[in-house]
């Protein structure tokens, strides 16, 4: 009876730790209003337009166009970029496109999985690209090429075009989601910042209690940028230790035994 009272206290906890760890696992975006998305692209880092995890950004423009993006994305997230391209009817020979994606710092992130680049025959109406990136790590070492929290940004053109194609008009289609890696993907330690335009700036400026204001990126997640020091990892932490104890107890009232054996006379008999 001992041992099941045991047991069932420890599946009840396993059972209260699995839970937030499962919410963990469900994508972090919603979609939002239509009307809020972006009709137009930026044609430079400094001009990329703004878009939310889980708004479809739409741009029309002309083969051979760099077009510029950017989303927040936090720590514990693993995004996914998609684009779409609406081909025009007038195409006369293939064409090549491409997305790329950046962090904050401006580095290139390599897609874990996704069909970044993607050939489009003359006769093709649409060509879909993805990229996956790797989790978004709260802290990283200087040397590392890790996503780090902050602005990333999207670059959709074309690599390779016929001359005669060139310039014809395409409408394009962008949406980013994330799913919530949470506790596996925690580090010890977080950024101070993250990596948004114009943060250095306005650090500085505090520090001489300047009165002139840095123009931030205006997008951060809904609930605001992660600390860095809490994740699940700290429940699964918890449930080891508890399940330890609970194995040590049970252990014990399975070597105990009933007590002294009748046959064994008592000491100084």
């Amino acid at each position: 009876m001992r041992i099941t009272r045991v047991l069932s206290v420890a599946l009840l906890m396993l059972g209260l730790a699995v839970s937030p760890a499962m919410a963990d696992s469900t994508p972090s975006a919603s979609p939002s209003e239509d009307g809020d998305a972006p009709t137009e692209a930026g044609t430079s880092f400094r001009t990329a337009t703004e878009f939310e995890q889980g708004q479809t950004a739409t741009a029309s423009a002309s083969t051979g166009d760099y077009l510029y993006w950017s989303f927040p994305a936090d720590a514990g997230q693993r995004p996914t970029v998609r684009a779409t391209v609406k081909l025009p009817e007038g195409a006369q020979s293939s064409s090549t496109w491409q997305i790329d994606v950046y962090d904050g710092l401006r580095r290139r992130q390599a897609c874990q999985y996704g069909a970044q680049t993607r050939t489009a025959g003359a006769a093709a109406t649409a060509v879909e690209l993805s990229c996956t990136l790797r989790t978004v790590r709260a802290w990283s070492e200087q040397w590392a090429d890790d996503p780090l929290p902050g602005t990333y940004y999207v670059r959709l053109t074309t690599t390779r075009l016929a001359t005669a194609d060139l310039g014809l008009p395409v409408d394009t289609e962008v949406e980013a989601d994330s799913k919530d890696i949470g506790g596996a993907a925690a580090v010890d330690g977080s950024l101070a910042q993250p990596l948004v335009p114009g943060i250095a700036v306005t650090s500085q400026q505090d520090d001489e209690d300047s009165s002139t204001e840095a123009v931030l990126s205006s997008l951060e997640p809904d609930d605001g940028w992660a600390s860095g020091w809490w994740s699940d990892r700290w429940l699964w932490t918890a449930l080891g230790a508890a399940l330890a104890a609970l194995a040590g107890i049970g252990g014990y009232s399975l070597t105990r035994g009933a007590g002294r054996p009748a046959r064994v006379p008592p000491p100084g008999a």
